[in-house]
């Protein structure tokens, strides 16, 4: 039977569930409309929902709020911690207030989410998001390892990856699939489909990082400036002579870097190039853990945000 599932319609009760309730008080309220004003891709919430869609229940709009609500928390944190002025083309919170502001609306977001967590009241979605952003705090953690780390590895890499984005896509399709499913095969089918996705769409930011021209959100080679050793970065350096590799440090955390000759230098090295095709491999990934998926609705709608990531250009 065709499902009668329209995500995107979906999404927008969930952004009536994430702006419910909110705190009177004036400060509260204003940091809080100033993150939530835009709607956002909602990329973990829509996960969440397509996860869930498999048999409907009344809490799938509270969950998709609950993952939305950890990942824009998160996002709140990231700032304050890389000094980011700048969050999907506006100001950051803490550029406009101050990092202590970051800090505490980024901990308030997190409470609010928990509150929903404990309204639905499911031990094992409960135990999963728990996890999940405990192992976030970690790639945040393991990811200063990368700051100007010429020695890190690739497999270091793809963890930061896995913590930083590709777990939190895991578990809002892990979780979804709770709430509507016993089935294990399918639970954890989608759930490492959606690792996966998140991997994808982390190398695929890290990529963005080096354009010019595309409205990413953010500065260009910000990461570059920010000192951190990403995928591009690292296969250039991997393939450089020892002038390049000299050359290639010496942008490493370079605030006035010349992005042009930044650019040239990474593109000739093959860093773009490789990247891109590490990017395929795990679109690949996606598309033949999609596959095992014998809901034919969630099954196109993964192989679906697999083409997007791959071929994003924000």
């Amino acid at each position: 039977m065709k499902k009668n599932i329209n995500i995107t319609e979906e999404l927008k009760v969930v952004e009536k569930y994430i702006k419910k309730d909110l705190s009177k008080e004036k400060t509260i309220s204003g940091l809080y409309k100033y993150i939530f004003r835009s709607s956002g891709k909602k990329m973990r919430a829509r996960l969440s929902l397509i996860a869930s869609s498999v048999k409907k229940n009344k809490d799938r709009f509270k969950l998709a709020s609950v993952i939305e609500l950890l990942h824009t928390a998160t996002l709140v944190h990231d700032d304050v911690v890389d000094n980011s002025s700048v969050r999907r083309g506006v100001k950051s919170v803490n550029n406009v207030w101050t990092n202590s502001h970051g800090v505490l609306i980024g901990d308030y977001i997190y409470s609010k989410a928990f509150i929903l967590m404990v309204e639905i009241g499911n031990k094992n979605i409960l135990e999963e998001l728990a996890n999940a952003t405990n192992d976030i705090s970690q790639g945040e953690l393991i990811q200063l390892d990368a700051i100007r780390n010429i020695k890190i590895s690739l497999n270091k890499l793809k963890k930061i990856s896995y913590f930083k984005t590709g777990r939190l896509f895991e578990a809002a399709a892990r979780t979804g699939a709770i709430l509507s499913s016993s089935n294990r095969n399918y639970i954890n089918n989608v759930s490492e489909c959606a690792k996966n996705l998140g991997i994808l769409f982390q190398i695929r930011d890290d990529m963005l990082d080096y354009s010019s021209g595309l409205k990413i959100g953010k500065p260009s080679y910000q990461d570059l400036r920010e000192g951190k050793v990403t995928y591009p970065f690292f296969y250039a350096y991997k393939n450089g002579n020892t002038r390049n590799k000299k050359n290639l440090f010496e942008l490493l955390g370079k605030n006035n870097l010349n992005k042009s000759k930044a650019k040239n230098l990474i593109q000739n090295l093959n860093g773009i190039q490789k990247t891109q095709q590490l990017a395929e491999k795990y679109h690949v990934k996606t598309v033949d853990c999609a596959n095992k998926i014998n809901d034919l609705f969630v099954r196109k709608e993964m192989i679906e945000l697999a083409d997007i990531a791959l071929k994003r250009d924000k």
